[in-house]
């Protein structure tokens, strides 16, 4: 089936047909509604390499490393949602923590003609991405550093450490420690979540007299990950009264290392976590966590994302989501 088969069935040009499929403007809603029709009763399917091939395949890749992260899946909702009443197709590449593995996938989706890519925290080299965002159009989410060659979508991660900080201190903690991703040293991006996160609250200590305390213990953000973190920081000699994690799925591994110790949260030990995911609201979970509006990111990176397939040139655009702190049952005043 063609696209002439469609404009012959639907009594229209194949110029018309090409049009609706490109969203161009000017067409009517008539006109949208009797080549959609055509589609159907055709059950037509455009061709990805063809279209390719006469410059768009209406596909956009979008790279995560670890798809047991809850909060990519709010990224992902808002792509979706903001792509739903569009030609485009999502696809996704999970490709792990590592630089080279990213690389690799990422490499893979511009060579199948993708029109445009979304990086969630990519840990490949800062200097392979901005190479690669020069011919193909990139939105890289969550990292700050600052670029001409594509946009960028951050929360305020240092007003966000900031904020739980403040909460933990209000309740009389002042053993705070934070479990943060190691991040890729060798990828020279200088402004990641993680390094803004840890600036954040190594401020926040400071600001309230505890720089003494501070303590920031790395691992990766994943369960287990949040779990060795938990049981080397809760069986030490000094044993922190408040655990803050960079991501939902750390701070429950670090949740499973308190029960297996038989610690009680928030007795023993109050933990929060960062993304504020639909698992941190679960009633036998009740986790206090930073809200980065992870649903409004994707949207505004797949927003930004078209707008450069659709030929917008003038300068990038960096947008901040301002930080909630949404306080659950993982948190109480310190024992004794």
């Amino acid at each position: 089936m063609t696209i002439t088969d469609v404009a012959r069935h639907a009594g229209v040009s194949t110029a018309a047909v090409s049009k609706v499929m490109r969203n161009a403007y000017g067409v009517s809603a008539a006109m949208q509604e009797k080549v959609r029709a055509a589609m159907t009763e055709l059950d037509y399917r455009p061709h990805a390499a063809a279209r390719g091939m006469r410059g768009r395949t209406y596909t956009i890749g979008v790279l995560l490393d670890n798809i047991r992260n809850t909060f990519f899946a709010d990224i992902l909702d808002g792509i979706r949602d903001e792509l739903h009443n569009s030609e485009y197709t999502v696809l996704i590449g999970a490709a792990g923590f590592g630089a080279d593995a990213q690389g690799k996938t990422i490499r893979s989706m511009v060579d199948r003609q993708m029109d445009g890519l979304v990086l969630i925290a990519p840990g490949t080299p800062r200097a392979e991405i901005l190479a690669m965002a020069e011919s193909t159009p990139t939105v890289v989410i969550g990292h700050h550093d600052p670029s001409e060659l594509h946009d960028s979508v951050v929360d305020a991660d240092g007003v966000g450490a900031g904020l739980v900080v403040d909460h933990l201190v209000s309740l009389g903690h002042r053993n705070i420690t934070l479990v943060s991703s190691p991040g890729t040293r060798s990828s020279k991006w200088a402004r990641t979540p993680e390094i803004v996160l840890s600036n954040g609250y190594t401020e926040a200590m400071g600001r309230h007299g505890l720089t003494a305390q501070t303590r920031i213990c790395r691992t990766t953000y994943s369960d287990e990950g949040g779990f060795k973190a938990g049981m080397s920081l809760l069986t030490g000699d000094e044993r922190p009264t408040a655990i803050m994690a960079g991501a939902d799925v750390a701070a429950l591994g670090v949740w499973r290392a308190a029960h297996e110790l038989g610690l009680r949260v928030p007795e023993d030990i109050s933990i929060i976590g960062y993304n504020n995911t639909a698992v941190a609201d679960l009633a036998t979970v009740q986790l206090t966590s930073v809200d980065q509006a992870g649903h409004n990111m994707g949207a505004t990176a797949a927003r930004l994302l078209i707008e450069r397939v659709e030929g917008r040139r003038e300068s990038a655009v960096q947008t901040s989501m301002t930080p909630r702190l949404v306080v659950r049952g993982s948190t109480a005043a310190p024992r004794g």
